[in-house]
C-alpha cells in the first residue's frame, strides 16, 4: 500500500488511499471548504490478466481468445518502448500511477494506437484525441462497478487497451478479433453495447434509476460526442434526466466537428488560466452543494449567482444543457491531465447532485512533443495522421455503386431541376461530396438526423420537390417509425437510396444491412427494388424519380461495380414489377434478388463447365414481384433456388408466400432458399 498525490494547479490537491480491490464502493469523501483535499481509497498493483471479462459467462469464449494470442513480442516486434503501458493490465493499474506517469502513459498509448491502426482502413482521430480523457476516467471511476458508456465505437481504443484487450488490437473486425465498438460479449468493462450513437444517455439513465432503486452507489458515466449532439434521442434523454435527477455524469468530448463550416470556421473555445480555476470551483463539492442547503431565499440567490459565474465562462449555447436540467461544467481542456482528474474527482465525490454535463475540449490532431519527435523522425515530411489519410487517398481508387449513383443523379437532375437529395449517417461518403457540390442549394446533410431526414424529405415532396432520401441501411433502421407513418402510411413519394446494403466487410454486424428488405417490403404502398448491376442502378435511378404517386426505395451494396469500363448510359425507366431471364436453362432456376444475381452468374457459369444448364433470373423488384416470371419458373423447372443477402422475411419470404398461395407447390417444383445472412 502506497500513497501517491495528484497535484492540481490552483491549490487543489487529490489524494488517493484505501483499497479498490473490492467490488463495492468503499472509499470516502470529505471536502470542508475550497480548496479541498479529497481522500479516495488506493492499492498496489494486482496483476490479474488480460481478460476482465472471464468472470463473465458470455465472455469466457472471448477470454480463452485473447488467452491464447501469442505473445506480446511477436505481436508488437516493431513498436515503440512502452514499459508503462506495459505494467497497466486493467484500469485498476492506473490508481498506483502520478499525474507525471499518467502523462506518459498516454504519450505510449498514443503511440501505440499510432502504430497498430496505421494499418487499419478506420479512421483513429478520434480515439486519439480522447486518449487522456479516457486514462482520466479510469483513474478517477472504479470500472466494472462504475458503469461507463461510449456512444461511438471510434472512440474507445484507448478504453480496449486499459481493459486487457491491447494483444488483440490488431485483430479489430476481424473474424474471431476485437469488435469496433464496445460490446457486453466482450468485456465486462463494456458496460453497454455501442451502435450507431446517441444511446448511451437513455442507456444510462436507465442504469442510474436501477441503481437507486435497488439503493446502489456505484457512478454512472457517459461520453458522447459532436456527431452524437445531432441525433434527437440525446435531447430526448437529457430532458428525462433533468426531470428524473438521478446522478449520472454526461462527458461531452467537443473536438469542434461540425456538419457547418462556419462554426468549424469561428474562433475555438479558449481555455485560460482563469478559467481552469473557474472549472474546479464550480465543480467542487462546497460550491455546488451550498446552491442546494442554505435556505429559501439565499438559494435562489446562490443559484443564480451559480449560473451567472458558469454562463460567463461557458461557451456560447451552453445553457442549452442547463435548460434540459443538466449542471454545466466547462469548457475543460481535454488534453490536461491534472484539470480532467480533478474536475472528475471533485464531480464523482458529490451526492444528490443530479445530472452533470462535463464539456471538454479535445483536438482530433492532438499530439503530445515526444510523439510528434518520434512521428517526425520516422516520416519528416508529414505526420502520422497525415500519412495514414494520404495513404487511403493516393492508393488505386476502385469504382464504386457510389460513384455510378452520383453520376446518375446528376444525369437525372439536369433533366429534373425539382430533385433534392438529403444524406444522412455518420460520414458522407466522398462520392457524395460531387454532388454536395454541384448542387450546393439542392443538397441537405443532415448528419446523424435519420428520423429527421425521413419526415423532412417528406416534407419536401409535399412542396412539390422530388426528393431523393440517402441513408445507409443500418441507419434507416431508428428512422423506420417516421418511414411507416410520415412517409408510407401518407403515399408521399420519397425516393430512399439505401447504401451499404448486405454485408460490409470488417465493419462488423452493427453495419451490416441485413433487415432493409424485409422491413420496407412489409410496408403497403413502397416500392422495393434492388439493382443487380451498375446498370441497372443507373436505370432504377431514372425509375424512382419518374415516380410520383407512392414512395419507393432501391439498395445497393458497399463496394467495387462489376465491369471495369466506366461508360455510363443514360437510365431508363423499368416497368414496375417486372423481372427478367438472364440465362435459359433445364430443370434448375436460380432467381437473385440484388447483388446476388452476381453470384447466380458465377454459379452458371461453374455448373455449365460440368454439362449443367440452369436458369439465371434477375427478380429486381421485391415488391411487387414478378408474378409472371415466378410461375413461368415453376412450371418449366424441377427446382426454384432464391438467392439474397438479407434476413428472414426478405425477398424469400414473398416467393415462398406467393408459390404457396398459388398452388404451384402442388406441382413438381421444390424451392429452397440460399441466404447470406444465416447466422441472423
Amino acid at each position: 500500500m502506497g500513497s501517491a498525490v495528484a497535484q492540481c494547479p490552483h491549490g487543489i490537491t487529490s489524494h488517493s488511499t484505501g483499497n479498490l480491490g473490492q467490488n463495492k464502493l468503499g472509499y470516502s469523501s470529505r471536502c470542508s471548504k475550497f480548496p479541498c483535499q479529497l481522500d479516495f481509497a488506493r492499492f498496489g498493483l494486482l496483476h490479474q490478466g488480460s481478460s476482465a471479462a472471464s468472470s463473465s459467462d458470455h465472455s469466457t469464449e472471448f477470454g480463452r481468445r485473447i488467452n491464447a494470442v501469442p505473445d506480446m513480442d511477436d505481436m508488437f516486434w516493431d513498436k515503440v518502448p512502452t514499459p508503462l503501458l506495459d505494467m497497466v493490465e486493467n484500469p485498476i493499474h492506473l490508481k498506483n500511477l502520478s499525474v507525471q506517469e499518467l502523462k506518459g502513459l498516454a504519450s505510449e498509448i498514443r503511440s501505440e494506437l499510432s502504430c497498430i491502426m496505421s494499418e487499419k482502413p478506420n479512421s483513429l482521430k478520434a480515439s486519439l484525441a480522447v486518449v487522456e480523457l479516457t486514462i482520466a476516467i479510469h483513474h478517477v471511476f472504479h470500472a466494472p462497478v462504475d458503469k461507463i458508456l461510449w456512444d461511438v465505437g471510434e472512440q474507445t481504443y484507448a478504453h480496449k487497451i486499459l481493459t486487457g484487450r491491447r494483444a488483440l488490437m490488431r485483430m479489430m473486425r476481424q473474424k474471431n478479433g476485437l469488435s469496433g465498438f464496445t460490446s457486453r460479449f466482450e468485456s465486462e468493462y463494456d458496460s453497454f453495447g455501442t451502435g450507431h450513437g446517441c444511446n448511451s444517455v437513455s442507456a444510462g439513465l436507465g442504469m442510474a434509476i436501477a441503481r437507486d432503486i435497488k439503493g446502489k452507489r456505484d457512478r454512472v458515466v457517459t461520453v458522447i460526442s459532436n456527431a452524437t449532439t445531432l441525433a434527437g434521442q440525446v435531447y430526448e434523454a437529457m430532458s428525462n434526466a433533468g426531470y428524473l435527477d438521478s446522478n449520472m455524469i454526461v462527458i461531452l468530448n467537443d473536438s469542434r466537428r461540425s456538419l457547418h463550416p462556419k462554426i468549424e470556421q469561428e474562433p475555438k473555445t479558449s481555455i485560460t488560466a482563469l478559467s481552469s480555476t473557474l472549472i474546479k470551483i464550480q465543480s467542487s463539492s462546497f460550491f455546488k452543494g451550498i446552491t442546494k442547503r442554505i435556505g429559501r431565499g439565499m438559494h435562489e440567490l446562490a443559484a443564480k449567482f451559480d449560473e451567472y459565474a458558469r454562463g460567463m465562462i461557458g461557451p456560447q449555447g451552453s445553457t442549452l444543457f442547463e435548460e434540459l436540467g443538466l449542471y454545466y461544467i466547462g469548457p475543460v481542456d481535454g488534453h490536461n491531465l491534472e484539470d480532467l482528474i480533478c474536475v472528475l474527482q471533485q464531480v464523482s465525490s458529490l451526492d444528490s447532485m443530479g445530472p452533470v454535463l462535463i464539456h471538454v475540449i479535445t483536438e482530433d490532431n492532438h499530439q503530445d512533443a515526444e510523439c510528434n519527435e518520434k512521428i517526425e523522425s520516422d516520416n519528416p515530411q508529414e505526420g502520422m495522421i497525415t500519412s495514414y489519410d494520404d495513404s487511403v487517398s493516393s492508393s488505386v481508387q476502385t469504382r464504386t455503386y457510389s460513384d455510378c449513383l452520383v453520376d446518375s443523379l446528376l444525369m437525372e437532375a439536369e433533366k429534373h431541376k425539382d430533385i433534392v437529395l438529403v444524406h444522412a449517417g455518420m460520414e458522407m461518403e466522398p462520392s457524395f461530396q460531387v454532388l454536395q457540390e454541384t448542387f450546393a442549394d439542392r443538397f441537405f446533410d443532415v448528419g446523424m438526423a435519420e428520423q429527421h431526414a425521413v419526415t423532412f424529405s417528406a416534407g419536401l415532396s409535399r412542396g412539390g420537390l422530388r426528393p431523393f432520401c440517402i441513408i445507409p441501411s443500418t441507419f434507416l433502421q431508428r428512422a423506420y417509425d417516421q418511414v411507416v407513418h410520415d412517409v408510407d402510411r401518407q403515399k408521399i413519394p420519397v425516393r430512399f437510396v439505401i447504401t451499404s446494403a448486405g454485408l460490409v466487410g470488417n465493419s462488423g454486424p452493427v453495419y451490416c444491412g441485413a433487415f432493409d428488405v424485409t422491413f420496407m417490403s412489409c410496408l403497403p404502398n413502397m416500392i422495393v427494388m434492388a439493382p443487380s448491376d451498375e446498370d441497372e442502378l443507373v436505370d432504377m435511378v431514372a425509375t424512382a424519380a419518374q415516380i410520383d404517386d407512392r414512395p419507393v426505395c432501391f439498395r445497393y451494396p458497399r463496394g467495387a461495380i462489376v465491369r471495369t469500363d466506366h461508360f455510363m448510359h443514360p437510365g431508363i425507366p423499368l416497368e414496375i414489377g417486372k423481372g427478367r431471364v438472364l440465362v435459359e436453362g433445364k430443370e434448375v432456376a436460380l432467381l437473385g434478388y440484388g447483388a446476388m444475381v452476381q453470384n447466380c452468374l458465377k454459379a452458371q457459369a461453374l455448373l455449365s463447365r460440368l454439362g449443367i444448364e440452369v436458369t439465371v433470373a434477375d427478380a429486381r423488384f421485391c415488391k411487387p414481384l414478378d408474378t409472371e416470371l415466378l410461375t413461368l419458373l415453376c412450371e418449366n423447372h424441377k427446382f426454384l433456388i432464391t438467392v439474397e443477402e438479407g434476413s428472414i422475411g426478405g425477398f424469400a419470404s414473398h416467393v415462398a408466400q406467393f408459390i404457396a398461395l398459388n398452388g404451384h407447390l402442388d406441382g413438381t417444383v421444390k424451392v429452397m432458399n440460399i441466404r447470406n445472412f444465416h447466422f441472423w
